[in-house]
């Protein structure tokens, strides 16, 4: 498994990753996929180049109660096997580690469920921390929720380490959630 820039020779199986159901927004989920399918179909180039916002050009993002945001800077990578398995993404705010309130973490990953439990996650997560140190991050934080041990199994085998349990601000509904850090040498 390799991480790849999103382009058009990959393009057919994220979208029919997509058309299956499967979104990298555990937050919004299905509605995520109808609105990255339509912004597919409208404008492919476009919506390509976005995926690749170092400059934080692209529009807001809606968080899960349907309020928007500020985009942060950031890019998305595909995990690719031969063929589309899930993607991770990683965003920062210049200048400081410090991410908004509304943003949970520096890095966001999800893999199809026909391509989870062959060690994907993990090894996205190793490949893209040289990429955040790159960017000069000292560290990144990656949240998940508590019953979510697949998640936390794969941020821990990548030098995770827990720094609080929390509560997530009102846009993704305050609930609980956990913080681990990954801190660069």
């Amino acid at each position: 498994m390799e991480l790849v820039r999103p382009g058009f020779e990959h393009l057919a199986g994220y979208v029919a990753a997509l058309e299956r159901g499967w979104s990298a927004d555990n937050e919004r989920g299905v509605a995520t996929g109808r609105e990255e399918l339509s912004r597919i179909h409208a404008d492919a180039t476009a919506f390509l180049a976005g995926m690749e916002d170092r400059e934080a050009k692209g529009p807001p993002i809606t968080l899960p109660d349907g309020s928007t945001a500020k985009r942060l800077p950031g890019f998305k990578r595909w995990l690719w096997d031969g063929e589309f398995c899930g993607s991770i993404g990683l965003r920062w705010q210049p200048g400081t580690p410090s991410l908004p309130p509304y943003c949970l973490g520096h890095i966001g990953y999800a893999v199809v469920p026909w391509k989870q439990r062959l060690g994907y996650a993990k090894a996205a997560l190793r490949l893209i921390l040289p990429e955040a140190k790159a960017v000069g991050l000292p560290y990144v934080e990656i949240t998940t929720d508590p019953d979510n041990v697949a998640s936390r199994r794969v941020i821990e085998a990548n030098g995770g380490t827990l720094v609080e349990p929390f509560f997530k601000p009102k846009q993704f509904r305050c609930k609980p959630g956990l913080r681990f850090r990954i801190t660069f040498t």
